[in-house]
């Protein structure tokens, strides 16, 4: 392993980023006898390990058990005192298990005999060459996989006062007094129903006209339901946000149909969107076109414009999320060292809303389907006709499915409620088999499960 070098070094492949594609796909590049530099500039592990998905789940399951502590009483459990939030606490719980993470993936790629480690920020020189520091590097293949971060929007006011992103919010361990979330959307609800049951008082300000727009209307209110029944506020239809200093508080302005015009809270989280982590690679230098917002562009197998450079993950807009940047890793590897013929057009959109009770969302909406011209049949269910939720005390929310009536394939599914996001893979799995609903619907479940109420939606499918 090496951090640091002054010399010129030619290598059969170049990973630039080590989130959650980078590791892997250097792990079957030296297997296949190659040497490979990987180049990190800042915390291995990328945005899920450091700042996305480990830390905020790590901050989520803290927060559940806030919540039913609360609600005891509601079982038949009885505790004594105040139920108390320790910050400190929950953040260095937090921090431990990042670190163990993030240590992790270090270690393991510093162990791979032919790959070198360089720390530090890589911009390109040419095609093929890479400079880090004082070192030059070579090679014939280049990935890129960078990754995003938070956008910075463009509202009045929002230089002149503090905020918080996605990032920075995980370095509190102190309780905000009052949250002003900008942005309904899946990274501000979570963090939203997280502060709320911590004690914080929070207000969700959203410009659309609902929450979570991507969803069909009746997932949207459920989400809005779920919040708002632990006291969080929800202000849609936010046309013209500003914010201004008031003494210790932070204002925000709002132009919304109803309610007030302003809110003032102690902590503003900005959480409006990302964007990559590409304008400071030299990609002019290589060649590599990006988009007008900065993705880098790619073809369905994850080539970029030049030959012999690749971009997964966050960084080329195919998907933003973990599980589409591993995919990304399993399509190129396959595709360069399997001989098989993987694109990115053959997965299927699936992605979570871990609020609690969370979202497992695959697949069309019955909006997109319908846009899409198809003949089509609907099922639907609320959670409180599924007994496992009933008997857990957790009946919010509801599943619903889309099918094609002429195929009989799946189109897409919501499951928002206990389990919802494992419940969901099994209609990915029949979706990805490109079975017919019957085969879902004629299989016997497990009882008494979330999963095992999917059949019988399946069962009463409406035109």
């Amino acid at each position: 392993m090496s951090t640091s070098s002054t010399s010129d070094s030619t290598f059969d492949a170049i990973v630039i980023g080590a989130g959650q594609a980078g590791p892997p796909l250097v792990g079957r590049l030296v297997a296949a006898g190659m040497t490979v530099a990987v180049v990190e500039r800042h915390l291995f592990g990328g945005t899920c390990v450091n700042t996305g998905c480990t830390p905020t789940k790590t901050l989520v399951a803290s927060a559940e058990v806030a919540h039913q502590a609360r609600r005891a009483a509601e079982y038949g459990v009885r505790i004594e005192g105040t139920i108390g939030v320790d910050m400190a606490g929950v953040k260095a719980r937090k921090d431990k298990i990042v670190a163990t993470s993030r240590d992790g993936i270090e270690i393991w790629l510093g162990s791979m005999k032919g790959c070198t480690v360089f720390k530090g920020h890589a911009r390109f020189e040419s095609a093929q060459e890479v400079r880090v520091g004082d070192a030059l590097l070579r090679a014939k293949k280049i990935f890129i996989n960078t990754g995003g971060r938070a956008l910075l929007p463009d509202l009045r006011g929002v230089g002149g006062v503090p905020t918080l992103n996605n990032t920075s919010i995980l370095e509190l361990d102190t309780l905000p007094r009052h949250l002003l979330v900008i942005g309904g959307s899946y990274i501000g609800l979570e963090f939203a129903q997280v502060y709320r049951r911590f004690g914080s008082i929070v207000t969700v300000i959203e410009k659309g006209p609902r929450l979570v727009f991507r969803e069909d209307e009746e997932i949207s209110a459920a989400i809005e339901d779920i919040l708002t029944s632990e006291g969080i506020t929800v202000r849609t239809g936010a046309e013209c946000i500003r914010f201004e200093k008031r003494g210790a508080d932070i204002v925000a302005g709002l132009e919304c149909l109803q309610g007030p015009r302003e809110v003032l809270g102690s902590h503003v989280l900005l959480a409006v969107g990302r964007r990559p982590n590409t304008d400071d690679l030299g990609l002019d230098r290589a060649g590599v076109k990006v988009d007008a917002r900065g993705y880098i562009e790619v073809d369905d197998e994850l080539q970029t414009s030049v030959p012999g450079i690749w971009a997964l993950g966050d960084c080329n807009g195919k998907g933003a999320f973990t599980h589409t940047a591993y995919n990304d890793f399993e399509i190129v590897a396959g595709n360069l060292l399997d001989g098989e013929k993987r694109r990115v057009s053959d997965r299927i959109l699936c992605y979570g809303l871990f609020i609690d009770p969370p979202l497992g969302r695959v697949g069309m909406t019955e909006r997109e389907a319908r846009a899409s011209g198809r003949k089509i049949r609907v099922g639907a269910r609320p959670m409180t006709r599924v007994h496992r939720a009933v008997e857990k005390g957790e009946s919010q929310g509801l599943m619903k499915v889309v099918v094609d009536a002429d195929s009989q394939q799946i189109l897409g599914a919501a499951i928002l409620g206990v389990g919802g996001d494992e419940a969901v893979h099994g209609i990915l799995d029949t979706m990805a088999a490109q079975a017919p609903f019957t085969t879902l619907q004629h299989a016997v479940h497990i009882h008494p499960t979330v999963s095992e109420l999917i059949p019988t939606m399946l069962g009463e499918l409406q035109p």
